[in-house]
């Protein structure tokens, strides 16, 4: 199996890095017909402009033709593209800056990375075109719908050190959400559960067995028609904290997959997730300071 990735050879444009493919066990008579099926949304001319303008090359840097021979295990760069992007009207704050990190206070509804329909409008690509940080790669991730601190490596040298750090369960992580009141139900608590893949595909849900995620979860202040939590994600489960909340009676404000689903309301910005990462704290790995990172925003 293929696991190192060559450097890129085309360059960033725009804050957008070339995508890669490791071209998988197939016979497909050339480069074309297998980007025609591979990608069924992008058309038969588009591929052809693309590799007419040397938009589609090799590890080496070799531009690839239509008629270029399918080789499996050949490792291909190109750019992706979208047609139309919707602008998402909330902007992000860099809060640290140094020689190997960077830290991010991230908004509602902007992706930390690009997926799917969002492409420029992610903050990788946003911090990429605003410092110029080629190698820029966030350590951990946030949803699209929560807001707050995201620590990017742009040292590739470093990046490994403090990606474990998360791995390793070292990173002391706390979440603010706003959700509704429950005078009979006793906190603080810590609640454990077994969670997997759920349905539909995106969601996650609890099931019996050994627990594999843990929260703590504190109650900091009762407002008028809701109250304000603390959380503290000692595993770092997908949608960990929403299902956490969904399951105590007390789902996260505004959220659309816990308890139930609600319709995808598209580019409607009015009602956003109040869930915040807050803060996040750890030792470094490199000289031993104690670092601290804490968002600005509010709820």
């Amino acid at each position: 199996m293929m696991t190192q990735v060559p450097a890129p050879p085309l360059p960033i444009v725009d804050g957008v890095a070339p995508s890669y493919l490791w071209l998988p066990a197939g016979s497909w008579p050339n480069l074309l017909v297998f980007l025609e099926q591979r990608f069924r949304a992008i058309d038969r001319a588009t591929w052809i402009a693309r590799m007419a303008r040397g938009e589609v090359v090799d590890g080496d840097g070799v531009r690839l033709t239509p008629d270029s021979p399918y080789r499996r295990g050949m490792c291909i760069f190109y750019y992706r593209e979208l047609d139309a992007e919707t602008p998402i009207p909330f902007e992000e704050i860099i809060l640290y800056q140094d020689e190997r990190i960077l830290v991010a206070d991230k908004p509602h509804f902007l992706p930390v990375i690009p997926t799917g329909r969002f492409l420029h409008e992610t903050l990788l690509v946003r911090l990429k075109k605003r410092t110029g940080l080629a190698h820029l790669t966030p350590i951990h991730r946030l949803d699209r719908e929560t807001a707050g601190v995201v620590i990017f490596s742009h040292d590739v040298a470093s990046r490994g050190a403090y990606q474990s750090l998360f791995q390793q369960r070292l990173v002391d992580k706390t979440y603010e959400a706003l959700a509704p009141t429950r005078p009979e139900l006793a906190l603080p608590l810590v609640h454990r559960s077994r969670m997997v893949d759920g349905v539909p595909f995106f969601r996650m849900q609890e099931v019996a067995g050994e627990p594999n995620s843990e929260t703590r979860i504190e109650l900091i202040e009762q407002r008028e028609t809701c109250s304000l939590y603390h959380m503290h994600p000692l595993t770092g489960k997908k949608h960990q904290l929403r299902v956490h909340l969904a399951a105590l009676g007390i789902p996260i404000i505004n959220d659309t997959f816990y308890p139930e689903v609600y319709p995808c309301k598209g580019d409607d910005w009015s009602a956003p997730l109040k869930l915040l990462a807050r803060e996040i704290s750890f030792t470094d790995p490199l000289d031993g300071r104690r670092r601290h990172f804490a968002s600005q925003r509010e709820l």
